[in-house]
């Protein structure tokens, strides 16, 4: 379908005629002390050590990124359920503005379809079929965060994960997260 936006996404632009419509995408990650060990550059035949921890605290980064713009929105919570899920909808709806409508591209987790969820007025959500991660081109910001910026590393507690977590995200660039979430059946129409 390159070229043309899917028929759900031409349906809501029939809908929103005032508005410019972006198709945005959307995911969550958990990151903290149980983290994840990634390649290290090492002399061949050597064995590079890494650290691995086993403690049980960490963090959860909401991101929704526009895969043309790279223009994004992200929340570090504690948890994820069906408020922090609202909140992150509300910045959604800001960082996009008054005259554009977000069709929303994620998974569907409970607080993705709860009954409680609260959705902007300029946000459609677009629930993908279960297990079918590879659709949705923010699951691959967590690989890039993790490989960068996140893995290989001690957290001594909730405060420095969300500093680390903090950190990483504002290293990515619009430029960086359009290209890591590029997804070909989401495209600008002609």
């Amino acid at each position: 379908m390159v070229g043309r936006l899917p028929p759900f996404v031409q349906e809501v632009k029939r809908n929103h005629a005032d508005k410019k419509v972006e198709v945005w995408v959307q995911d969550e990650a958990r990151i903290g002390q149980q983290g994840t060990l990634t390649r290290v550059w090492a002399e061949r035949g050597s064995r590079p050590t890494a650290v691995k921890q086993t403690e049980y605290e960490w963090a959860y980064l909401f991101a929704a990124v526009n895969p043309v713009t790279g223009a994004s929105s992200a929340l570090i919570s504690p948890t994820v359920n069906t408020q922090y899920m609202n909140e992150h909808l509300r910045f959604i709806s800001e960082e996009a503005g008054p005259q554009t409508h977000v069709v929303l591209v994620l998974d569907q987790a409970g607080w993705h379809v709860a009954g409680e969820l609260k959705v902007p007025g300029n946000i459609t959500l677009l629930h993908l079929p279960a297990y079918s991660p590879e659709l949705n081109g923010a699951e691959r910001v967590w690989g890039y965060l993790r490989s960068h910026y996140l893995s290989n590393r001690i957290y001594k507690d909730y405060d420095e994960i969300f500093e680390a977590v903090k950190s990483a995200w504002n290293l990515l660039t619009p430029e960086r997260l359009a290209s890591i979430t590029h997804t070909e059946w989401i495209t600008r129409e002609s």
